[in-house]
């Protein structure tokens, strides 16, 4: 670490469009964010929190990016003053959102996450794909094959289904998870899969690389603080119709837990249109990449529900500046047991997968076609 002392200053709310941001009347003017250098250790953070407690200054350490000091009730000159010539802290940001720790002031270069050898986030754009459910072994390891085959770097597939009607398949449960990572063995694709509940968490933990957490379930609290507490990546998914603001205080949830491995997914909010399932919002998506610091994917299967929509979805989302895709993929839709109406077959994933190649070098991006890291765990 340098000898040299940095004066750290406040910085004032970013400028948007040329003007600041309205105040948020549940915003607090007191919370102020100390984002620490990047050189500082471990120990140097847990010194600074434990000298200022001793001082009953209250102050939280959050691994978040470089790591996150956050102060309540102080005001700002206070914070500064406090903080003047300390080497651990490189700036320190005035929290005039709800949301905390996901805004992107708090990493404005972006985080990366990485399911298994697989990064999301700056310079990389990486695809999700496989079936809705998990049906069979036969089903399961042909679309695998199919999709890592034509550029597929993570294999999705739910084992655990939650249906509208208690009557549809509901997955084959552990079975499915165990063939999920008998698939991962065979194709050295990670594995994403949907939780539905906090006690579901631990039994999934040695089967996925990733946990996906279901529209409905975005602002399913308990599971959210769960998945806070471990060190797997999460995708979470954009509620029905959840604003985007409670989008990204549902994922605030699970970096305050501890857990900074999030991945936001736009997949279509409910309107009054009827002539797609859901209406895929990409200003919204774009709009959260300029808010949060996280990467942001979409999904374009569930967003239009018609497999023609996908390509050309796909190709909107990377060009509003997407960092990933998840596209359901099935090489019988027909004889789906779940969604096979809006799931494309893996030939039409290869097609798409080359048009987002191109389109991701045009942008001076790379498309990520299989693990980078060869053997790494999730996250």
């Amino acid at each position: 670490m340098s000898d040299t002392n940095r004066t750290v200053n406040v910085l004032s709310p970013p400028a948007r469009n040329g003007h600041r941001p309205p105040a948020n009347p549940g915003a607090s003017a007191d919370v102020v964010l100390a984002i620490v250098a990047a050189d500082a250790t471990e120990r140097e953070v847990r010194m600074l929190v434990e000298g200022l407690r001793t001082r009953d200054i209250e102050a939280s350490a959050y691994d978040t990016g470089p790591g996150v000091v956050m102060f309540e009730g102080l005001p700002a000159d206070e914070v500064a003053a406090l903080l003047a010539d300390e080497p651990a802290v490189e700036r320190l940001i005035m929290a005039d959102t709800r949301y905390r720790l996901v805004r992107r002031d708090v990493q404005p270069e972006g985080s990366q996450v990485w399911i298994g050898g697989v990064p999301f986030g700056r310079d990389y754009v990486s695809i999700m794909a496989g079936p809705c459910a998990v049906e069979s072994r036969e089903q399961l390891l042909t679309i695998a094959r199919a999709c890592r085959a034509h550029g597929a770097a993570v294999l999705r597939g739910g084992a655990f289904k939650p249906r509208t009607s208690p009557y549809d398949f509901q997955g084959l449960g552990m079975h499915g998870l165990e063939l999920l990572a008998e698939a991962r063995e065979e194709t050295g694709m990670p594995v994403i899969s949907e939780v539905m509940e906090p006690a579901m968490v631990e039994r999934m933990y040695p089967y996925v690389d990733a946990f996906q957490v279901g529209a409905r379930n975005m602002q399913n609290f308990p599971l959210l603080k769960a998945l806070g507490d471990i060190d797997k990546p999460v995708m979470l998914k954009r509620g029905l119709s959840a604003t985007l603001e409670e989008w990204l205080l549902a994922a605030e949830y699970i970096l305050t837990g501890g857990n900074h491995r999030v991945l936001l997914c736009e997949r279509g909010i409910r309107t009054f249109g009827s002539s797609t399932r859901f209406t895929l919002d990409l200003a919204a998506m774009a709009l959260a990449k300029r808010e949060t610091h996280l990467p942001v994917i979409v999904d374009p299967s569930h967003a239009t529900g018609n497999p023609h929509l996908v390509a050309p979805m796909a190709r909107a989302a990377l060009a509003a500046g997407a960092d990933g895709l998840m596209i359901e993929v099935h090489n019988a839709p027909g004889q789906a047991r779940s969604d096979g109406d809006q799931a494309i077959r893996p030939a039409a994933l290869g097609e798409t997968v080359a048009q987002l190649d191109a389109l991701a070098a045009s942008m001076g991006r790379t498309l990520v076609r299989g693990p980078l890291l060869m053997g790494a765990t999730a996250g």
